[in-house]
């Protein structure tokens, strides 16, 4: 499909994307020569893996360190990341964090702490971008949900809150935004293989968890961040210039608990 906004030559802001789903989507944009910029709480790493897409890609790229859980980040990492590569006309929010808490276990600063990262950080960060996609018509965002999201899991609330937020967050951005030519949708995955899901559970306990998640779902394996960074990518290309407002589902077709 011909090129019919300014996506193609505009770069994406990756959040979360040192690792899993966000940096899988860093190296998927990449490839199709997109600039990306990694924001991420680990610096370092961010760096690195965004050092190691443009000597891999011949992209622009940088890591910024952004702790997305203080209001005041965004504003310097957009700054940061129009230095380093430009025009920018992606987003993709894969920024979050997961606390095994239970009900019972529900703080003020737990519950304040995972709704600022997935749900106003989101909003700031947005808010930060969006001189960039108001000069870019056909920008587009992405927001990592999760199937939990609609499903619900009582070990882990908090995230299931925030996640269920997300997806009707993204359909009030979508509508707004619209008047700019900006997209927004969001993805919901299913269990994916990452750093965040591992590290919410203690090790000694990981492969009977997985044991347990695999039964859950239709094609008897855990997902790849691959598999959604594939789909990021769709959606923040001119490809999707007609999907907005939706959520797509990536789940292998997963189950609540008592289903087991």
């Amino acid at each position: 499909m011909a090129a019919i906004y300014a996506t193609p030559k505009t770069g994406v802001v990756i959040t979360g994307g040192a690792s899993g789903i966000g940096l899988a989507t860093a190296r998927a944009l990449a490839e199709i020569g997109r600039a990306v910029a990694l924001w991420d709480i680990n610096g370092d790493k961010a760096a690195s893996e965004a050092k190691a897409i443009a000597d891999e890609f011949g992209v622009k790229a940088i890591g910024v360190r952004t702790d997305l859980a203080d209001p005041q980040a965004p504003g310097p990492a957009a700054i940061k990341t129009r230095e380093a590569i430009g025009a920018i006309g992606g987003l993709l929010y894969a920024a979050g964090n997961v606390e095994a808490t239970g009900i019972e276990g529900v703080n003020p600063d737990n519950w304040d702490r995972g709704l600022n990262i997935h749900l106003r950080g989101l909003v700031l960060t947005t808010q930060a971008l969006l001189p960039d996609f108001k000069a870019n018509r056909g920008s587009a965002i992405v927001a990592i949900a999760s199937i939990q999201g609609t499903l619900g899991n009582g070990s882990i609330p908090i995230y299931t809150a925030a996640k269920g937020g997300i997806l009707s967050l993204i359909r009030s951005m979508a509508d707004e935004l619209a008047n700019y030519g900006v997209r927004a949708n969001s993805i919901s995955p299913g269990f994916i293989e990452t750093p965040m899901l591992l590290g919410s559970i203690p090790e000694q306990i990981q492969d009977a968890m997985k044991e347990m998640w695999v039964k859950r779902v239709l094609l008897r394996r855990l997902g790849k961040p691959e598999e959604i960074a594939n789909v990021a990518r769709f959606l923040l290309t001119d490809e999707a210039s007609l999907i907005t407002a939706q959520e797509i589902v990536v789940d292998n077709a997963s189950y609540p608990t008592q289903d087991i």
